[in-house]
């Protein structure tokens, strides 16, 4: 069973853990108080009443033989006496019984009592709860002197005392340590309060630098107080934080340097390509005329530069990206016939479905809307199955206007281990593609275009096979 429920907040556990220890002890300290109170309270009670009636019994001397009135009147006797306890007084002899009361004999004595009063010519005590009330009983047996000791005259007298004083005093005890406990425990607030405030301050500010260091804030650390285990747990945090953004330097400056060799890589390669395409238009063009192995040869070379060149343009397109230069100018377009055209300028409007309403508008950059365009068809004709569909409507979402675009194709679809990595650079699901036409990059500037309009772009399989990627741009990105 669970005392503390963890979902209350640490403060309220801390404060209400130190209060349960609080009460503990405070309850167990009552209860050894009041064990001890009252046993100290009822044997000093016991200790007087049966030391003075003992005294009271040997000073009696009565004359024998008793008759059934002397005998009352014994009672009677020892029964004023009892100062400042009152007690009742009976008597046992020869048969005979008395006492100071109206009732020769009580239901308070016991023949245990009585067996014990009658074989020790000491005084015998018996505490007896009879009807929830408490009482001392004395059994004391009247002794004569003979030249060989003392013998019994064979008259026991007993005396019943309430015990009420006694546990009226005991029952006061009880209460003032009840009436005291609350205020006590109100007390223990205020050291309960700060014992937690001492161990939440250091776990709050470890959750704020945790947060910090979430949101990218590397020199975030932590005041180390003390040298307790929760300055440990500051220190420890801290030379973590400290390895931590040595590390993400590390790993910044090496990706920064490998963005800035692709970068120059692709502007140094961009040159003599633009040389080598125009020698491969030129060759094709001769191709015709050329035996059949060489003209092989010329389209083989003409193919793999074209391929080089796209790499190139991709990466150059990419390297934009990672260094925040690429931006948007927008204009409205007709969102229907930017998508016709870009099918055009590929000469694909007879390989592709198209299902674009007209009359849809929207604040684009033409050029970047383009590439998005060409690279999900594209992809979709050279890895998917025709036909390919692309379909085009507005939506409206929680207020904002939408365009949303789709490519499908009829091919298998994407293996679901691959979903989550397609957009990924030079991410292939399949080995066999890796000599295919496209770079690797085709989705991921995809994405960044995406992005760059303030939009959305994922890929899933369709309900009747083949892969289906949809684009959800805003209709007045800026």
């Amino acid at each position: 069973m669970r005392v503390l429920s963890p979902h209350l907040g640490l403060r309220t556990r801390l404060v209400a853990a130190f209060l349960l220890v609080a009460a503990i002890s405070a309850a167990t300290t009552a209860a050894l108080t009041y064990r001890e109170a009252r046993s100290a309270v009822l044997e000093q009670a016991q200790d007087t009443a049966v030391g003075q009636f003992r005294d009271r019994v040997a000073a009696l001397g009565p004359g024998f033989p008793l008759d059934a009135p002397r005998l009352r009147s014994l009672c009677e006797t020892l029964a004023r006496e009892g100062k400042p306890h009152t007690w009742i007084v009976f008597a046992e002899y020869a048969g005979m019984r008395a006492s100071s009361s109206d009732r020769p004999t009580s239901q308070i004595l016991t023949e245990q009592l009585r067996r014990a009063a009658r074989e020790n010519a000491h005084a015998s005590f018996q505490r007896v709860v009879r009807d929830d009330r408490a009482w001392l009983t004395i059994g004391m047996p009247v002794m004569f002197d003979q030249g060989d000791g003392r013998h019994s005259t064979g008259l026991v007298m007993y005396a019943v005392m309430p015990l009420a004083p006694e546990e009226a005093n005991i029952a006061a005890m009880v209460t003032a340590a009840r009436n005291g406990a609350l205020p006590a425990l109100l007390v223990a607030v205020v050291p309960a309060l700060l014992a937690a405030r001492s161990v939440i301050r250091p776990v709050r500010d470890l959750r704020r630098a945790a947060a910090g260091i979430g949101r990218g804030e590397l020199g975030t650390r932590i005041s180390v107080r003390g040298s307790d285990e929760l300055a440990q747990l500051a220190r420890t945090f801290n030379e973590s934080a400290v390895q931590l953004q040595s590390s993400v330097d590390e790993l910044r400056q090496a990706e920064e340097r490998a963005r800035r060799f692709a970068s120059d890589v692709s502007h140094e390669l961009r040159t003599p390509l633009t040389g080598m395409l125009a020698v491969t238009e030129i060759l094709d063009e001769e191709a015709a005329h050329l035996n059949a192995d060489t003209a092989a040869a010329v389209r083989l070379i003409s193919a793999e530069t074209g391929k080089l060149a796209t790499l190139v343009d991709d990466l150059m397109e990419i390297s934009r990206f990672d260094a925040k230069a690429a931006g948007l100018h927008t204009d409205e377009v007709d969102v229907a016939e930017a998508v016709r055209k870009s099918l055009q300028a590929r000469r694909w409007e007879d390989r592709v479905a198209c299902e674009l309403p007209d009359g849809v508008r929207a604040t684009l950059d033409p050029r970047r809307f383009d590439v998005i365009v060409a690279n999900l068809v594209g992809n979709a004709l050279r890895h998917g199955g025709e036909p390919v569909t692309v379909r085009l409507r507005p939506e409206e979402r929680d207020g904002t206007p939408l365009l949303v675009l789709e490519v499908a194709d009829a091919g298998a679809g994407i293996p679901p281990e691959a979903l989550p990595y397609v957009f990924d650079r030079f991410y292939k699901a399949d080995a066999a593609r890796t000599r295919s036409k496209g770079s690797g990059l085709g989705l991921a500037i995809t994405r960044e275009n995406v992005r760059l309009h303030g939009g959305t772009v994922h890929g899933a399989n369709g309900t009747d096979g083949g892969a289906v990627f949809t684009v959800e741009l805003p209709r007045g990105a800026g």
